[in-house]
């Protein structure tokens, strides 16, 4: 399988993962997964009342600067962690 094939599989994989995934884990799994789709943050920062919103873009924007591919790979590998983490 190509990176394309095996990063849409492990976005499916991703909303399998258990309740007792951590917010910051699903903060990473997010802010990789719009690193590889989309790329760098394209949005303006959410007003402060916003604090999820505001939680999201904080962690995308950690990613900018990195690779579609990069991402890809690093989302793949940290759904393969959490999967053997809540095995």
């Amino acid at each position: 399988m190509g990176l394309e094939e095996d990063f849409n599989k492990a976005a499916e994989e991703a909303k399998t993962l258990p309740e007792a995934t951590t917010n910051d884990e699903k903060l990473i799994l997010y802010a990789l997964f719009k690193q590889g789709t989309v790329g760098d943050v394209n949005t303006s920062r959410p007003g402060v009342f916003d604090l999820k919103g505001k939680a999201k873009w904080d962690a995308w924007d950690k990613q900018k600067g990195k690779d579609k591919e990069t991402a890809q790979k690093d989302y793949i590998a940290k759904v393969a962690e959490l999967k053997a983490k809540y095995a």
